[in-house]
């Protein structure tokens, strides 16, 4: 189960990647389109679904690898017992409202199905379609917050803890500054 858990995670953040690269795309092909005087209406509306496709499905993995701002500063400052007390704590007030989120989200997208709704702007496409992206960034974010939330209770040490260890082991404090 841990190995696809952590593809789960991975491919989420290739798929967010895949996303910035498809925004660079499109924006260059815009570019050259506007340079060459082909009208480029609707590119915009199709950037700002990637966009928002890209920050949400990258969620899980950018969670997992320890670059989500975090309190380290107080909770740094813990014994390891209270630390982790801490540590679960937050990560279940966390994963309740991430789930939370992503039920909410899933019966928005649901109604904007079943009554057919479309996108408003140049680009009539029915809007649910981009909305998947939220929901999917939004339940793969409640699954690795759920799975932290087992491996904390579970003694473990956080993922996003050793990640962040792994890095500055490394001599690497790029994420810190």
């Amino acid at each position: 189960m841990r190995r696809v858990l952590n593809l789960v995670y991975d491919v989420s953040g290739a798929l967010a990647a895949l996303f910035v690269l498809a925004i660079f795309l499109v924006m260059l092909g815009t570019s050259a389109l506007r340079t060459l005087g082909v009208p480029t209406g609707g590119f915009e509306e199709i950037v700002a679904w990637l966009t928002a496709a890209a920050a949400f499905t990258g969620l899980a993995h950018t969670f997992r690898n320890g670059d989500f701002v975090r309190v380290e500063l107080l909770i740094g400052r813990l014994s390891p017992r209270w630390r982790r007390h801490v540590e679960i704590g937050v990560l279940l007030v966390a994963t309740t409202f991430i789930g939370y989120m992503a039920w909410s989200t899933f019966l928005y997208v649901l109604d904007s199905y079943r009554f057919q709704d479309m996108a408003t702007g140049m680009i009539a496409i029915p809007i649910w379609i981009p909305q998947v992206s939220f929901v999917t960034g939004s339940l793969l974010l409640f699954i690795a917050m759920l799975d932290e939330l087992i491996r904390v209770v579970g003694r473990h040490k956080p993922t996003y803890t050793a990640a962040i260890e792994a890095r500055h082991a490394r001599g690497d404090f790029s994420a810190d500054v």
